[in-house]
């Protein structure tokens, strides 16, 4: 038996306890690291059908927005 792991999910894990941990002050250097992980997370994820599902329902929400606003 071989056991994989997806690395999408598991910086999905990673970002879901850098998150959820105490809200205090953080340094610049968590900050950036946070920032790196959801970055490297973002790129994994794109490509794949969630990925893009997730774009086109954020499309559709901004042009709903958008349209909206029009007279």
């Amino acid at each position: 038996m071989v056991l994989s792991i997806d690395l999408a999910f598991l910086l999905a894990v990673i970002i879901f306890f850098l998150l959820r941990r105490r809200v205090a002050p953080r340094t610049k250097l968590d900050t950036g690291m946070t920032m790196a992980v959801v970055l490297v997370f973002g790129v994994l994820i794109a490509p794949t059908g969630f990925g893009q599902w997730i774009r086109d329902v954020v499309g559709e929400l901004a042009q709903g927005i958008s349209d909206s606003g029009s007279p």
